[in-house]
């Protein structure tokens, strides 16, 4: 249980506080839920329309926090219940967001809708009921990197100048209109501009999270088990998916894109700093990722297949991936970013905050997590017989 005589990062006395939590049935929300309830003395108003990856919090009521998180079924669309929560909460956290890349394509209206428009009503009232606010957000805020305009051959692609991502630095470059894929970018970034306006014109209390690729248990969904079977789930879900079915890894135009994966253990901390030491995190924009977690797609369907035959005990198939084109794969309209690098100075130098765990780790975490809970429900589904 947690101690009354925990201490922030300039040693004062860390004071109980009430959380109201948008999205708390979600991957983050249920990890911070976890970690909230095992070691601090915070409340949590737990908002969200599911609430199948907390039932453990929930449940049984002879829990030792069972006082201190209250589940509240409400959908933020359209719930004149949001803004009490809001004024009983010291702080709010808003995790809320269709964030899938397969719908970005297929669904650009809900896309923005749920990023931009729906959040609106909690920056509002946190802003008109002076309640601090932390507002998630996404490393996709900054689109395609400077170097990725540079010729193939440059030497200046090699340059981190042309490729780190710097919160208060870094353009946010995006593709044309046409390539639907970028309206939940230019959605997170909109609400980013509006979060930072009302904290400069207001004096709105924010911080503002832009995660790397937080991988861990209980991310996304496997489709056609506990999500719809045509679902797109992302990158790590997608080959976890291909994997318990003994399917090739799909490889999006080759799998060159590069990214950095971060435990979401490891971010989950960064984002308890965030919350117990108000003094030196509001006003900023956190990256949250792992640089030293960087590899192609194509590197990391490799990895995925060698952790996966040790944590399964099975064999890796013959032809493990298969390329596939971005258009056959998320329809017409998509585009990426080449390279997702985090700058680390900012949450360093406010929070002291650096990532532990190494890829491989994460990976055999999450792959013995995902092999436990899934594997024996792909196998029956895949049994059964197809339906004319």
């Amino acid at each position: 249980m947690a101690s009354a005589a925990r201490l922030d990062l300039d040693g004062n006395p860390i004071k109980p506080i009430t959380i109201c939590m948008i999205g708390a049935g979600g991957f983050i929300g249920s990890h911070l839920c976890e970690k909230l309830m095992a070691h601090t003395p915070h409340k949590v108003l737990a908002v969200d329309v599911y609430n199948d990856k907390i039932k453990h919090l929930l449940e049984p009521v002879t829990h030792p926090w069972s006082h201190r998180i209250h589940f509240h079924r409400i959908n933020i669309k359209n719930d004149s219940r949001l803004e009490g929560l809001i004024k009983m909460a010291d702080l709010t956290i808003n995790l809320a967001a269709i964030c899938t890349p397969a719908d970005y394509n297929t669904r650009p209206l809900d896309t923005i809708y749920s990023n931009f428009i729906d959040a609106l009503p909690v920056v509002k009232y946190c802003s008109e009921n002076n309640k601090r606010l932390i507002h998630f957000s996404t490393c996709e805020v900054y689109g395609k990197t400077i170097g990725s305009f540079l010729p193939k051959d440059s030497p200046l692609r090699q340059d981190p100048a042309y490729y780190v991502l710097k919160e208060d630095a870094s353009p946010c470059i995006f593709g044309p209109i046409e390539k639907q894929r970028w309206s939940y970018a230019c959605a997170k970034q909109l609400i980013e501009r509006l979060v930072y306006a009302e904290g400069a014109e207001n004096g709105l209390e924010f911080s503002i999270v832009r995660p790397f690729n937080w991988i861990g248990p209980r991310m996304d969904f496997i489709p056609g088990i506990d999500g719809p079977s045509e679902g797109v789930p992302r990158v790590l879900a997608c080959f976890s998916n291909n994997l318990l079915r003994r399917e090739p890894l799909k490889l999006v135009d080759g799998g060159e894109s590069q990214r950095t994966f971060v435990y979401i253990k490891d971010a989950i901390e960064a984002v308890l700093l965030m919350i117990e030491n108000p003094a030196r995190a509001n006003g900023h924009i956190f990256n949250v990722g792992n640089p030293d977690n960087e590899v192609t797609v194509r590197q990391l369907a490799e990895m995925m297949t060698e952790v996966y035959a040790k944590v399964s005990g099975e064999p890796s198939l013959e032809a493990p991936t298969v390329d596939v084109s971005s258009k056959e794969f998320y329809g017409e309209g998509y585009d990426d970013s080449d390279k997702r690098i985090p700058d680390m100075t900012i949450i360093n130098k406010q929070l002291g905050w650096n990532p532990k765990t190494s890829l491989w780790d994460l990976l055999e975490s999450t792959l013995t997590y995902q092999h436990r809970t899934y594997a024996e429900a792909v196998k029956q589904a895949m049994a059964k017989p197809v339906a004319s």
